[in-house]
């Protein structure tokens, strides 16, 4: 890592936030960028793993935002325009023409419009997610449990529970009956934990402005004609946009750029040590591929590491008992992607959108039942088209699971783990075992920072590493916040702004996603 006279922020982790603060200051400054990347893939979650030709989305990854800053970001990279594709079935991949008449098919860096279908499934039936008060549902729910939803929310509407956690908020939207058959075991699968042990403050992130009288007002204004008009809950949009090669390109392309403009990039690179003089950090020193270390002198450090490693990192000053205890035991959840690539899905479309085959047309399906451990499952090729080596003859789907590192799940050899995962899925009616044409696994640590334990002593922590002049933090780790890609991607623009400014104050970087009128639910 050559040194040179221009101020340098070190930059930790190649993800949303990273890339995204990279990419700010070489707009708006003369600081040059050092982005140290702890693995060698670009993009963090948001990376598109490449298998065999197919290409997977870990998480899956709508491109949304309502923010005109963060769309002018992904726009700068990746035109946004056309309508959305309708017509795959007619050739098996996107009709729609890039802008300035480009076809995707020659043209790498464009985004498509894709619609946006999402169900749960549950008592070996599809539901709309979120859920529609339609013929539909109540036949899939059956009359008991129709009754008893009904006067659960009844219930719910006169009696209100304190937003104290997690289980509460659900219930005071939508009453019990439904909080238990469409949110409770899912949540527990994600979390690990039950939903009465986690924050209400998770649910006031992720679906802050639904809930059943939102589901009626949504209803109302289709039937008026009124659709798209107003504010739209971000759990109710029906369309995004989505990069032709996945959300890996977007990030990929950008990390190209911020190198091409004077910015530095170093993977499987870790920032071991980070040297606090006074109230600023000093330096910082890394361990580099070959095992050997260096010293990176810095005049801002903008970390989207998790806090618990950034705490442990520090040097030079004292940190408080309680700052480390806190830290340390932050909780995090991890997360397991089963691909396979199968002949066809035993599921028929029995939708209104028209899809190649009559294949469903979900991007992502959220997998209610209580008898496997899978929870959620995505169909790659609802994505884009351009993720599967052979679209017309295979489906390429991403199986979902939820752990923590070190737990039976976790520890499970691989081909154990994949042989349940087929089990699942066969035994709830989405394959037939000898369908399975290739299978492979991804395992990513520290998926999501969890709201529960000593995540409720945080406070604490922020204002100490916010008394560090130059530190900013950002990022879904960097914040232990359950961010989507456009907030993380928020941080980072906040954190750029606070330097050009001069002011010092990191208010507003840690405000993202806590006033925002949408949060998007995953």
């Amino acid at each position: 890592m050559a040194t040179n006279d221009k101020q340098r922020a070190i930059i930790v982790g190649a993800g949303p936030a990273g890339l995204t603060a990279a990419h700010e200051l070489l707009r708006e400054t003369d600081i040059q960028p050092v982005i140290i990347e702890q693995s060698d893939v670009i993009g963090g979650i948001s990376q598109t793993v490449k298998y065999k030709g197919n290409r997977m989305d870990i998480g899956g990854h709508r491109f949304f935002s309502k923010s005109r800053r963060v769309t002018d970001f992904w726009n700068r990279f990746m035109p946004m325009q056309g309508s959305p594709a309708k017509d795959d079935l007619l050739i098996g991949r996107d009709k729609q023409f890039a802008p300035n008449g480009r076809d995707p098919e020659k043209e790498d860096c464009v985004m498509l419009k894709r619609e946006r279908v999402s169900r749960i499934y549950y008592l070996r039936h599809f539901f709309d997610y979120p859920i529609s008060l339609k013929w539909q549902t109540f036949a899939n729910m059956g009359l008991w449990r129709t009754v008893k939803a009904g006067c659960g929310y009844m219930k719910a509407m006169l009696v209100k529970k304190p937003d104290t956690s997690l289980e509460n908020f659900y219930i005071n939207r939508f009453g019990r009956p439904l909080y238990r058959m469409f949110f409770e075991d899912y949540t527990e699968k994600v979390w690990g934990v039950h939903p009465s042990k986690l924050g209400a403050d998770w649910g006031s992130q992720r679906v802050k402005g639904l809930s059943v009288l939102t589901i009626l007002k949504d209803m109302m204004m289709k039937s008026l004609g009124m659709k798209g008009k107003g504010k739209v809950e971000t759990s109710l949009i029906e369309e995004f946009v989505y990069p032709k090669l996945g959300p890996g390109q977007l990030w990929e392309t950008v990390a190209d750029d911020v190198v091409a403009n004077g910015g530095l990039l170093y993977k499987q690179t870790d920032v071991t040590d980070i040297h606090v003089e006074g109230n600023r950090i000093d330096y910082v020193e890394v361990t580099m591929p070959d095992g050997s270390k260096r010293r990176e002198d810095c005049q801002y450090l903008l970390s989207s590491m998790p806090i618990k490693d950034l705490v442990a990192s520090i040097r030079g000053v004292e940190v408080p008992k309680d700052v480390l205890r806190i830290a340390a035991e932050l909780p995090y959840r991890d997360f397991i992607t089963v691909g396979l690539l199968v002949k066809k899905l035993d599921m028929q479309n029995k939708t209104h959108i028209k899809t190649y085959k009559n294949r469903i047309p979900d991007t992502w399906i959220y997998i209610q039942e209580r008898d496997v451990k899978i929870g959620r499952l995505q169909i790659f090729n609802n994505w884009s088209p351009y993720l599967i080596s052979d679209y017309e003859n295979t489906m390429w789907i991403g199986l979902e699971y939820f752990c923590t590192e070190g737990d039976k799940l976790w520890s499970m050899p691989k081909d154990d783990f994949i042989g349940m995962a087929v089990k699942e899925l066969v035994s709830i009616g989405f394959i037939q075992s000898d369908d399975v044409l290739d299978s492979t696994q991804v395992k990513i640590r520290k998926a999501y920072p969890s709201y529960f334990g000593s995540y409720y002593e945080l406070d604490k922590v922020k204002a100490f590493l916010d008394g560090i002049e130059n530190l900013y933090c950002i990022g879904r780790n960097g914040q232990h916040r359950y961010n989507n890609m456009d907030h993380s991607m928020l941080t980072a623009m906040e954190a750029v702004d606070s330097i050009v400014n001069g002011t010092g104050d990191k208010s507003n970087i840690w405000a993202v996603n806590t006033e925002e009128e949408y949060h998007e639910s995953k």
